[in-house]
């Protein structure tokens, strides 16, 4: 159907507190504008566990996210979240192609930094 690859990071704010989880989503977004490959990121919040966060981001295949987590801006542009990882699950991120998309155009949000 796609090759279009979505990458899941559990996070959590047990520690921390959200605003740190905001915090570091908000400078490593702001880091990866112009990215080549990345289609979008979104920041997740878990409404069962309001520490449990999930950052969602979205490549336009496998190649251009290999390409971008094997290159060197990786490590450093994504350090600001790496000690909130949540790794309580085993593995504290999954890596998914898009196997079937249905979309209802008829409802739009674009949602940015609070405050």
């Amino acid at each position: 159907m796609s090759d279009r690859v979505r990458v899941l990071v559990f996070v959590t704010a047990a520690d921390a507190g959200p605003e740190a989880v905001e915090g570091a989503y908000h400078r490593i977004s702001r880091s990866l504008t112009g990215t080549p490959g990345l289609l979008a990121n979104e920041l997740l919040r878990s409404v069962h566990d309001p520490a449990g966060f999930v950052v969602m981001s979205e490549w336009r295949d496998m190649d251009a996210f290999r390409a971008w987590e094997e290159g060197e801006s990786h490590r450093s542009t994504t350090a600001p979240l790496r000690p909130l990882q949540d790794h309580s699950r085993g593995a504290s991120f999954g890596v998914y192609t898009v196997q079937a998309v249905y979309e209802n155009r008829t409802a739009a949000y674009a949602g940015g930094e609070k405050g």
